[in-house]
């Protein structure tokens, strides 16, 4: 959606761009938790060149190991390799061997003998061709139904095959009835397993546990294969090379992940922004975070710089209009972005121009890189995806001024650009590389599917966690308040009607990542991922705001905490 504002609107005159504090709204957002920690790892450089080429020597022996298991001929036990493509996947190296895996899926679908075999196979064989983008009909399912046309009582005695079909119906999309019975199936039941051996210490226990906590399909990969490699562990037909590899390629992926977060908590230092502008949230590290969501793979250096100065840049211009800026000093800085040029900067008011000078300077250097990289597009594109969300942010700057309460339909309109996704989903692209072309620009600029249920999801998840703590601090009306006020209905109600919508979101992602796919399938990974940021960071609350509590923890098993060997 490209938002629009009346050039009257910002034409209006300004008395006085320095109201007086008494007039502003003001949140006592906690301070960063990690200090200059990160700033530490700028010493590791000299250690880790000392201990490289012996532990890259090693990393190459043992790809060459997986990659023989996954070429090797397996034709009597088709399950052992699905097995071996379902490890490799969920501990989080699959992008070594994609090329391998895809030609090995493409002959489990060629096949098409999806109805032989167990629950377990069947489940496993369905979630892993959906999730590479290959479709299989949910009607391989029918099989396990009684003669009354329901989930047969028996299947309750196979944990493991329960587990996996739970995991299966995450991957569905409109109109697979039979895999919503499934979900309700499978979920009352593996709820009454894990209260059952709640104390048990047992690896299936804990499986079952989380999955009904995250699922893999919702999970940020990073994350999940950090989990899974406990899990793969004790499971005893598990292959050590495979373990190894594993272990081995997320300690030296993490070392570049932490030099990558220390040149950024050194940036974010230059800036002072903790000092200058106290008001907004200092979640830098966070952001690092959010973007490693997006793409943890070594060759997306560039791609996580940039998208990290972009999140931090805007959670900032974010908390300039949500929490501190008068209506008038918005009208200052909306025309400033607009006109995208630094002598502006003299127009606002000194809290505004730290901002602004930090804005124009991270997409100088966008236009930079691009510019050598001959795809100043990118750039292009970028910016302009950033002015719209300023001019979305000011839009609801003034229904707030106003104390306008509009329609949910008017509001979803307007919120679902205030909620980033469409900025941040178009900022991703910008340092991919080649894959991202000016077509790839053009469509996700043209709101696709997958894009609208990422930020109708990404809207409807941050409002149902946060619209208590927004509405006691001062905040335009929430999507929980829009549906309460117009329909008269209860916040009960209205969360649960977010809810189903928010399971809908997910049936159009899941449908737009199958072949054939209008872009590559690294551009809809994209999408997919700040999805899963989402549901991972605000499953339990705000977690990007109040930082100290369980993203603290997920910041720690990723930039902090290296996997024992």
């Amino acid at each position: 959606m490209s938002v629009q504002i009346p050039l009257a609107t910002l034409s209006s005159p300004v008395q006085n761009p320095r109201l007086p504090e008494t007039t502003r709204r003001s949140v006592d957002f906690h301070p960063s938790i990690w200090g200059e920690k990160f700033l530490s790892y700028a010493n590791n450089n000299n250690i880790m060149e000392d201990d490289d080429s012996a532990k890259k020597e090693e990393h190459e022996e043992l790809k060459n190991e997986v990659k023989k298991l996954l070429l090797a001929k397996v034709d009597d036990e088709p399950l052992e390799k699905l097995k071996l493509i379902d490890a490799i996947q969920r501990l989080g190296v699959c992008y070594h061997f994609e090329q391998e895996i895809d030609q090995i899926l493409m002959q489990y679908l060629a096949r098409n003998d999806g109805d032989s075999g167990d629950l377990f196979t069947i489940s496993l064989q369905f979630r892993l061709l959906r999730q590479n983008g290959y479709e299989m009909s949910c009607d391989v399912f029918n099989k396990f139904k009684d003669s009354e046309g329901k989930l047969k009582e028996c299947l309750t005695n196979d944990v493991q095959g329960m587990l996996s079909l739970y995991e299966a119906t995450h991957l569905r999309v409109h109109g697979e009835d039979i895999l919503e019975e499934a979900l309700a199936f499978t979920t009352t039941h593996l709820r009454a397993i894990a209260t059952r051996y709640s104390d048990s210490d047992s690896s299936l226990a804990s499986q079952v546990t989380h999955a009904l906590k995250q699922t893999i399909r919702k999970g940020l990969p990073r994350l999940e294969a950090r989990l899974f490699m406990t899990f793969y562990q004790a499971d005893p037909s598990h292959s050590e090379a495979v373990l190894a590899f594993a272990k081995l390629d997320f300690n030296m992926l993490q070392k570049q992940h932490q030099q990558e977060v220390c040149e950024i908590a050194g940036w974010w230092k230059d800036l002072d922004f903790s000092k200058k502008l106290p008001f907004i949230r200092d979640r830098v590290i966070e952001g690092y975070f959010w973007a490693l969501g997006v793409y943890f793979e070594p060759g997306y250096r560039l791609a996580r710089r940039i998208l990290t100065k972009v999140i931090a840049i805007t959670s900032a211009i974010d908390d300039i209009y949500d929490a501190y800026g008068t209506l008038e000093e918005l009208v200052l800085f909306t025309k400033a972005v607009e006109r995208w040029d630094i002598s502006e900067k003299d127009n606002l008011p000194e809290y505004m121009q730290i901002c602004y000078q930090a804005l124009i300077d991270v997409y100088r250097e966008i236009e930079e890189k691009m510019t050598e990289e001959g795809r100043i597009y990118c750039h292009d594109y970028a910016k302009e995806a950033m002015k719209n969300q300023v001019r979305a942010y000011f839009l609801e700057a003034q229904w707030f001024y106003t104390l306008h309460v509009p329609t949910l339909e008017e509001y979803m309109e307007l919120a679902t650009v205030t909620s980033a996704y469409q900025m941040l989903a178009t900022t991703s692209y910008v340092g991919m590389g080649d894959v991202a072309t000016v077509e790839a620009f053009a469509w996700i600029s043209s709101d696709p599917k997958i894009l609208t249920g990422s930020t109708i999801l990404c809207r409807l998840t941050d409002d149902i966690v946060s619209h208590e703590f927004e509405q006691k601090r001062g905040h335009v009306a929430s999507a929980i308040e829009c549906y309460v006020n117009q329909y008269g209905a209860t916040e009960e109600e209205a969360v649960k009607e977010f809810g189903e919508r928010i399971t809908n979101a997910w049936k159009e992602i899941n449908e737009e990542c199958l072949y054939p796919t209008t872009v590559p399938m690294p551009l809809l990974t994209r999408i997919l991922n700040l999805a899963r940021v989402i549901d991972v960071v605000y499953k339990d609350g705000d977690g990007y705001t109040n930082a100290g509590t369980i993203l603290k923890d997920f910041v720690a098993s990723l930039l902090i905490d290296s996997v024992p060997l």
